[in-house]
């Protein structure tokens, strides 16, 4: 156990032959004694800044160790949100390309429908264009038949030019 300021103070020391000089003694211990006491205060202080410093230390750390699982846990995160991105900007292409698909598909249906439309057109006017021919190749038959020379013959009275006019 260390020596106390107070263990210094009442030290007494045998006496002997030719001793040393009591006052100088003493006044040796005063020195050695308000040295120590000074020294003591200093631990003293220096211990309780020691104290204050590892409280501020640990206070650190666990401020170090809160930070890193934070960064930890930010970093897991955004992978999270990475993969949830890559996911979800996956399933837009899916979904894309479905509806590519299903565009193309609708416009090569329209286009197919369409081109047979024109056939059918096509064929329609043939056939129209054939018997429009048909029926002004029969016309000018009946044209050029003799026919038409006797209707010339045919004369028409005031009754039948009336009638033919009101109708």
């Amino acid at each position: 156990m260390p020596l106390t300021p107070l263990d210094i103070h009442n030290k007494e020391f045998s006496r002997g032959f030719r001793g040393y000089d009591e006052d100088e003694v003493n006044e040796f211990l005063d020195q050695v004694i308000k040295d120590y006491e000074m020294v003591l205060r200093e631990k003293k202080q220096l211990e309780e800044k020691v104290k204050e410093l590892t409280e501020k230390l640990n206070y650190f750390t666990n401020i170090e160790e809160t930070l890193n699982k934070s960064i930890l846990i930010a970093q897991e995160t955004a992978e999270e949100v990475k993969r949830n991105a890559q996911k979800e900007a996956k399933l837009i292409i899916k979904e894309a390309e479905k509806n590519a698909d299903r565009i193309i598909s609708e416009a090569l249906a329209k286009t197919r429908k369409i081109a047979m439309e024109v056939e059918e057109l096509k064929r329609q006017a043939k056939v129209f264009r054939s018997r429009f021919k048909m029926l002004i190749e029969a016309q000018l038959d009946m044209l050029n038949n003799d026919d038409w020379d006797h209707l010339l013959d045919y004369k028409l009275d005031d009754e039948a030019v009336q009638e033919i006019t009101e109708s």
